[in-house]
């Protein structure tokens, strides 16, 4: 689409916004009707530690997103010369599942407690039992009946619980909805009525200790709707908290708030069943669409859906590459102080192209890239840990090598539930995220991790808040009865370019060394969670 009628398309409000709250970045996504980005912009944040509970601030929700607004809308005003006052759609995702509580008088009652915790144990495995449907640690309902358990005071006053897309969306819309990708990290969805189990829901609330609060959990629920749907229109309140300045309009029509797994799953074309994407940053997360229910209940495997209701497969890991980050730092103040002033991009590439050079299974070196709690390896709290033995071998090929497999590592142990116990097959495992925006070294790990074939597209480093400026425009633009897989499929990625990696035997059994070195070295890291407390 040429300049002059981007300009057009931006004055006539023919265009989508898109806004993702990720673990360490908030960013949206401006998007023309035919799914190019025009503008973007971020703000990057970081979960804080208060009391023993990973939250985030809600006036940083908000400074993030007016920012990230504000950016965007500094972009078009400078490179179009015309101001954004009208916007078709606009969608929000963030980060799924977590728990928001708040009371009749609109006010939350407890801090926003993320996936990040690992605090509902005795909650989880309760309901797991009751529901014979597996609840992990990071949904709503583990933290709302951990609280019961707990008998927190907050609990009698409960009016309405949401996840942050959720919230945000509310504030935006005055709407309490949610789309049931993201409904489905709060309570299990049922198939049939794209809607929340109502059996279920009813053994919850038969529960005794459940019994004595006056609220019914379907009524402190928000509303579910599929891709496609309408959940709302922008508010005059709303169009001033998202744009300080005041040139944007209320009206523009608000999809479904989404997770991040939803709009991943949106950008990289994986809704169709038998389909499956990676994701990966502060968090990873693998999502296979199944076109048959599973053999049996696994505690490391979510129920969860597509944004139109398809049961997926949810293997989530709650690290994966924050440690990489940090140890590239690192280097970059080791290269600073040497006078070199090197741009990410460079580093990165740089440190991930000496990988190549490392042995099969890295040495012998194992890492632990636990900034948090991992549950898949029963680890209560993050301890990260390097690890090695007096006869591995201690180079900066392998030790970069180790820092990347240790970032697919709790996912490999995840994935292998799928592969290798359900016999999950997928035509095509896409991969997102930032740490393949370093070309091939990274994909070809986890294509080895898995022994899969792992296809990276062209938006690999920017999926979320573009998927979900995508499922915006599907609320405007769909035709009748047209699926989401359809209008994916013959619409956004008709001319979507991608490239796919396949494993490597000798890279395949290297791999399967580090993970046997790495679970063999899990005691070290449980010593380390036991013996290194942290200062709140």
């Amino acid at each position: 689409m040429d300049e002059s009628r981007v300009r057009n398309e931006i004055v006539s409000g023919n265009i989508s916004l898109g806004i993702e709250l990720g673990s360490t970045r908030i960013k949206a996504v401006l998007v023309s009707d035919d799914f190019q980005t025009i503008a973007s912009g971020d703000y990057l944040w970081e979960n804080e530690l208060d009391n023993g509970i990973w939250t985030y601030p809600l006036e940083k929700v908000w400074d993030g997103i007016q920012t990230s607004y504000a950016t965007l809308a500094l972009q078009v005003h400078d490179k179009f010369g015309v101001d954004i006052k009208k916007i078709g759609s606009i969608g929000v995702s963030a980060m799924m599942h977590g728990y928001m509580a708040f009371d009749k008088n609109n006010e939350i009652l407890v801090p926003f407690r993320t996936w990040r915790n690992n605090i509902t144990g005795d909650a989880a495995e309760a309901l797991t039992k009751l529901f014979n449907f597996n609840i992990p640690e990071r949904w709503s309902v583990a933290h709302l009946y951990q609280a019961i358990l707990n008998d927190e005071k907050h609990v009698k006053d409960i009016d309405f619980i949401t996840t942050l897309a959720g919230y945000v969306t509310w504030k935006l819309s005055g709407e309490k909805v949610i789309g049931v990708g993201d409904a489905s990290g709060m309570f299990p969805i049922d198939e049939a009525s794209v809607n929340y189990n109502k059996a279920m829901a009813d053994k919850f609330s038969s529960l005794p200790e459940v019994k004595k609060y006056d609220w019914n959990l379907l009524d402190i629920l928000p509303t579910v709707l599929p891709a496609g749907k309408k959940a709302g229109e922008l508010t005059d309140d709303g169009a001033k908290l998202l744009d300080q300045s005041g040139t944007l309009q209320g009206g523009s029509l608000i999809a479904p708030p989404e997770g991040d797994a939803g709009t991943g799953m949106v950008a990289t074309n994986s809704v169709k069943k038998r389909t499956g994407n990676i994701s990966a940053g502060t968090s990873a997360f693998s999502m296979v669409v199944l076109d048959s229910p599973m053999k049996a209940v696994h505690r490391d495997i979510d129920m969860v859906t597509t944004p139109d209701g398809a049961p997926v497969a949810m293997v989530h890991t709650n690290n994966s590459s924050s440690d990489i980050n940090a140890w590239v730092g690192l280097f970059g103040e080791f290269a600073k102080a040497l006078g070199l002033q090197l741009k990410p991009d460079d580093l990165y590439g740089t440190l991930f192209a000496e990988s190549v050079k490392g042995d099969q299974d890295a040495g012998g070196l194992v890492n632990y890239a636990y900034l948090s709690g991992e549950n898949i390896t029963r680890m209560p709290e993050g301890r990260p840990l390097f690890v090695r033995k007096p006869d591995s071998k201690l180079n900066l090929a392998n030790f970069i090598k180790t820092q990347i497999y240790s970032a697919f590592a709790p996912l490999k142990i995840g994935m292998d539930i799928l592969l290798r116990e359900e016999h999950i097959k997928t035509n095509v495992l896409v991969a997102q995220g930032g740490i393949f925006k370093t070309p091939v070294v990274a994909q070809q790990v986890l294509a080895d991790a898995l022994n899969t074939p792992i296809s990276v597209m062209e938006n690999a480093g920017e999926g979320g808040p573009w998927g979900m400026a995508v499922l915006a425009l599907f609320c405007v633009n769909r035709k009748n009865g047209e699926a989401l897989e359809d209008y994916l499929a013959t619409r956004v990625f008709k001319d979507a370019t991608t490239a796919t990696l396949y494993p490597e035997e000798a890279s395949v059994q290297g791999y399967d060394k580090f993970i046997d070195n790495y679970k063999a070295a899990l005691p070290v890291e449980a010593e380390a969670v036991k013996s290194m407390k942290m200062k709140n």
